[in-house]
């Protein structure tokens, strides 16, 4: 198997050593055959970062949580083009699945956060056009739900926290890793194996889909359209001024496009501009719509556009060339594509089911604490 070298991420190139592997939690095989494997999680922890999850709460309004946007039922990503935003505002992208979302280093579509999964819980739960929360009133809400103080408690974190429940999220995310999966347990139909011999050969799809993730992390340019409900749509384009503004991003005013990895380089000449962080394979089934944008509705659309030889943009990458796949390819790769998604995991072992969040005001907080 062809596996393009990322200087960034070693980790992905096919051949490294198993402890490698090991330390980002992911299970090396022979043959590179880039299984994923569940990570250890607090039980205690992750139940509490469950119940944080489903809880809307945790916005400035009570009108959205975590899942609002990210859908058990879709495979923790939205079912539509653009995801929603707080009351007021909208969002101006497509929300990815949070399946195995820890193994990433790099998070959001443009790439913007590579540090750890604190901070995106952080982003997500403070951003004005998303759940628009401050922190300190979060906490305090939580502080009188008598089940959180003793589930906070029980994890070991205390009282509740800001920054506890940045570390308790994630914790709940550790238990959202793809599961039963026909590629990694070798049961590939007859079509999805000729679609893999297509997606490492005369596809081409590994040059950017490497690694355990499908993924090499890296942002391209593959020539997506622009999805113009963006800026038809006030609520959504006031957020998407916003956010090019925060970023820095040059005459943000006047953009009628989403300008993407953009925002890590800045490049002068603009190079970079409609670039997107390669999106991983996994979970595509339960995932609809695709891009980053959410402009194209099912995996054969997204087969056709890249047999095509992508959109049309200045800056397209080289790689993204027309593929002369028939019909019938076009369908074994989908095939392929489609078994690279596992088990469903909107059961009840990872869906808060146990209450309606109803509480009391805690009187005296002090005997509670102690």
């Amino acid at each position: 198997m062809r596996i393009r070298q990322s200087k960034q991420r070693p980790w992905l190139v096919a051949g490294i050593v198993a402890a490698a592997f090991t330390a980002a939690g992911l299970q090396a095989a022979e043959d590179d055959s880039r299984q994923l494997t569940p990570l250890k999680t607090d039980p205690a922890k992750a139940a509490l970062g469950k119940r944080l999850f489903f809880d809307k709460r945790l916005s400035g309004d009570t009108a959205l949580s975590c899942a609002s946007c990210h859908q058990p039922e879709n495979g923790y990503s939205y079912p539509e083009a653009l995801s929603p935003g707080y009351p007021g505002s909208g969002h101006f992208r497509n929300s990815p699945t949070l399946i195995n979302t820890v193994y990433k280093d790099q998070w959001f579509h443009d790439g913007r956060l590579g540090t750890n999964l604190n901070d995106v819980t952080r982003e997500m739960i403070t951003e004005d056009y998303l759940m628009n929360m401050d922190m300190r009133l979060m906490q305090e809400r939580i502080k009188q739900d008598p089940v959180y103080v003793q589930m906070f408690k029980d994890a070991g974190y205390g009282e509740p926290s800001n920054g506890s429940v940045r570390k308790a999220i994630p914790e709940y995310l550790k238990t959202l890793t793809s599961r039963n999966v026909p590629f990694d347990n070798g049961t590939l139909s007859d079509a999805a194996k000729r679609g893999q011999a297509l997606f490492e050969g005369k596809a081409g799809c590994n040059q950017c889909h490497t690694g355990p993730l499908f993924s090499d992390g890296e942002a391209h340019n593959t020539g997506v359209a622009e999805n113009f409900d963006i800026f038809l749509d006030p609520q959504r384009h006031q957020a998407f001024l916003a956010f090019n503004m925060f970023m820095g991003n040059e005459n943000y005013m006047n953009l009628k496009r989403d300008v993407g990895a953009h925002v890590q380089g800045h490049k002068a000449d603009g190079s970079d501009i409609g670039k997107f962080m390669t999106p991983t394979l996994r979970e595509l089934k339960y995932s609809a719509p695709y891009m980053h944008n959410g402009t194209l509705q099912t995996l054969q659309e997204v087969v056709s556009f890249y047999n095509d030889g992508g959109g049309v943009d200045s800056n397209k990458s080289p790689l993204i060339k027309p593929l002369g796949l028939s019909v019938k390819e076009q369908g074994d790769l989908v095939s392929f594509l489609e078994a690279l998604s596992g088990d469903p995991l909107n059961t009840p072992e990872h869906v808060w089911q146990a209450d309606d969040y109803s509480y009391q005001v805690i009187e005296n907080w002090q005997s509670v604490r102690n």
